[in-house]
């Protein structure tokens, strides 16, 4: 079922997780409203929609990737979905990567407010992280898929997951891939909107 409101995006990720889970993504909710204010991490638009466009979207890419695992979240700017898993996940690990001074700025304020200390927050370009084997590599407006995987292979494993919310160019981006890496990968449909899907992979 496509969610089509706040309110059923709220009640979709609070069947996900539990109260106090919650409470920590109403905190985010609100601490995302006030950095909005200082710099622009999300469209001012889409705040009015924050549980539909920005954390349900991002809660939704937890059904594809085990519990135990290690996430990178690849330009994890606003938070997203980075910071709504790590909420969600409490005893998985997450590196979040961002290179843009000011955003790394917001998301090492954001972990210690929300007191998420599972999550590392890596304020360098992606190239200058040493290199690590992750369980899950996600991405939200990263960068165009052939560059995405360019950039983190070095990170994955024959046994990580890619998680990638791609909206309406999901399935442009797989048939841009070479042949090889266009079998590892498949679309699945977006809970948030009918037009976008989800990029799922292994074995890398």
């Amino acid at each position: 079922m496509i969610l089509a409101s706040e309110a059923e995006a709220k009640a979709y990720v609070a069947s996900l997780c539990e109260d106090t889970a919650l409470e920590r993504l109403e905190l985010l909710a609100h601490l995302l409203k006030e950095e909005n204010e200082r710099q622009n991490l999300v469209s001012r638009g889409s705040l009015a929609e924050v549980w539909l466009r920005h954390i349900a979207d991002s809660a939704q890419l937890l059904s594809f990737v085990p519990r135990g695992t290690h996430w990178v979240d690849l330009g994890s700017g606003a938070g997203f979905p980075g910071l709504v898993l790590a909420i969600m996940r409490p005893d998985d690990k997450f590196s979040l990567v961002e290179s843009r001074t000011k955003r790394v700025e917001w998301l090492e304020r954001a972990t210690e407010q929300l007191t998420l200390a599972n999550c590392k927050v890596f304020g360098q370009r992606l190239e200058m992280v040493e290199t690590f084997a992750a369980g899950a590599i996600t991405a939200r407006a990263f960068a165009p898929l052939p560059r995405l995987v360019e950039l983190a292979k070095r990170f994955s494993t024959k046994d990580t997951v890619w998680v990638l919310p791609k909206g309406r160019s999901a399935i442009e981006e797989v048939n841009g891939l070479p042949r090889k890496l266009r079998s590892v990968f498949h679309v699945e449909q977006s809970r948030t909107s009918s037009e976008a899907g989800i990029l799922v992979g292994t074995g890398l």
